[in-house]
């Protein structure tokens, strides 16, 4: 059990456990445009999905996840948080659920599978929450195109290295970044993960800025403690 100030999350039958990427979408992810109807997809814990529900007004948040185990564990999740009303998990995957899709969202969110390294573990639910091939970015962006309100926000978390090609392969589809933070673990670490969120209409000026998460070894920065605040216990 993880506990965070409004709400728990169980984890036990989670292949991918709770981590700094989910924490990180869940905390920075823009709502200026007040959702109604959020998606996140590749939900896993639900984490995002929790996260969410306290920072929004939202009437409808809707989960999307393909692994059985992770499916039943984000709706055990669900039902125990105080937002169960607006909260609702699908086990489907993700073209599935685009094949007849009943309204748009006004956010979409997903910390997608993103080894896309050829090789494999002997986990295959691990490997079906991490690997790219589960649910490549491009099925990702299409969906976003999709399903996406004309002034909502599709946010993601992804390697570092494979911003240029997502940000290249959203614009195929008119989706343009407005807001980028590069994440480094400390000052002198290299940047690891990109935060990107998308929308229908260019920003000549997209916001660009980094976050540092810890000075040294859970010593975290005024930037990180600021943003997780709200979630985590100690912070």
């Amino acid at each position: 059990m993880f506990q965070f100030k409004q709400f728990s999350v169980k984890q036990e039958q989670c292949a991918m456990k709770i981590g700094t990427d989910g924490v990180l979408l869940g905390a920075w992810t823009p709502i200026e445009n007040n959702p109604m109807r959020i998606l996140d997809i590749g939900t896993g814990t639900g984490i995002i999905a929790l996260m969410l529900a306290q920072r929004t007004g939202a009437e409808q948040i809707d989960a999307l996840e393909i692994d059985a185990a992770a499916y039943e564990q984000a709706v055990d999740n669900f039902e125990n948080s105080r937002w169960n009303d607006r909260l609702f998990c699908f086990h489907a995957k993700l073209d599935e659920f685009m094949e007849e899709p009943e309204d748009e969202y006004d956010l979409i969110v997903s910390n997608p599978p993103f080894y896309s390294e050829n090789y494999k573990t002997e986990n295959q639910e691990r490997d079906l929450a991490r690997f790219q091939d589960a649910m490549p970015f491009e099925d990702l962006v299409e969906a976003a195109n999709l399903l996406l309100s004309e002034n909502g926000i599709f946010a993601v978390v992804i390697p570092f290295k494979e911003e240029k090609r997502l940000i290249s392969m959203a614009q195929e589809y008119q989706l343009f970044p407005n807001k980028i933070t590069r994440v480094k673990g400390t000052p002198t670490s290299e940047i690891k993960r990109s935060l990107l969120a998308f929308a229908r209409k260019k920003n000549l000026t997209c916001s660009k800025d980094e976050l540092v998460i810890e000075i040294e070894r859970h010593v975290y920065t005024s930037d990180y403690v600021k943003l997780t605040r709200d979630f985590y216990l100690k912070m």
